[in-house]
């Protein structure tokens, strides 16, 4: 074999007009999942469960092997896709009898703030930081913790936020980056921090350290009690 062999590395033994083929197997396979999308009745990728997510891996492992490999035929591929439809519509079927298994299927809203707090068991479960959930509620103009009621994260991954009234509004940790947010041990002036771990906002006089009465953390940051931007 010599190295850049331009022939072996453009088409190697096989005639140009394997081209032809080669562009036949790849409309078949572009038809093939086009077909099984329209045919699951999704509209569009951001609706795509864990379970749909793997059948369409599934799909494009078969599109690919279909469109590249010259000793893979047409008919069991289309075998392939017609029996992972099947098993979607089945799976589906099963799915809108019992709620329990679309749970265990497509998963549920998790809660990750409550009432202005981190709820610290959800963010270890989801395997999320609390940078990650920060950029979110910042993305949605959120300010600080202490204007959002309930936020959960949905199955799709999106977050979906539900804010205090403004008279209900309570002193909350900033979602800003660290360089726009000061962090403390000692308290450099006598007033309200949050904790930055879970957020739990506590009074602190000057130069007083403390631990966080909810998370035992001892890490604060200046609380905001600011209106929510709409």
């Amino acid at each position: 074999m010599s190295p850049f062999d331009i022939q072996r590395m453009l088409i190697d033994e096989f005639p140009l007009t394997f081209l032809l083929e080669v562009g036949f197997r790849a409309t078949f396979a572009f038809l093939a999942v086009f077909l099984f999308l329209k045919s699951s009745g999704r509209r569009g990728i951001r609706q795509l469960s864990l379970f749909e997510l793997v059948v369409i891996l599934t799909l494009g492992s078969a599109a690919g092997d279909v469109s590249f490999y010259h000793d893979v035929p047409l008919l069991p591929v289309a075998v392939v896709f017609l029996t992972l439809l099947l098993l979607y519509r089945l799976t589906v079927l099963v799915m809108t009898k019992s709620k329990k298994f679309e749970a265990w299927m497509d998963g549920l809203p998790v809660t990750v703030i409550r009432d202005g707090l981190y709820e610290l068991k959800s963010l270890e479960t989801l395997n999320i930081s609390s940078n990650e959930l920060l950029m979110e509620l910042r993305q949605q103009g959120v300010e600080h913790l202490g204007q959002v009621r309930l936020g959960l994260v949905e199955t799709d991954g999106d977050v979906s936020l539900y804010f205090f009234e403004q008279k209900d509004l309570r002193p909350g940790l900033s979602v800003l980056p660290l360089e726009h947010r000061a962090e403390f041990e000692t308290a450099p002036a006598s007033g309200s921090y949050c904790c930055v771990n879970c957020g739990f906002p506590q009074h602190m006089v000057e130069a007083q350290r403390a631990d966080c009465p909810r998370c035992n953390h001892s890490i604060w940051s200046t609380a905001l009690n600011s209106p929510r931007c709409r």
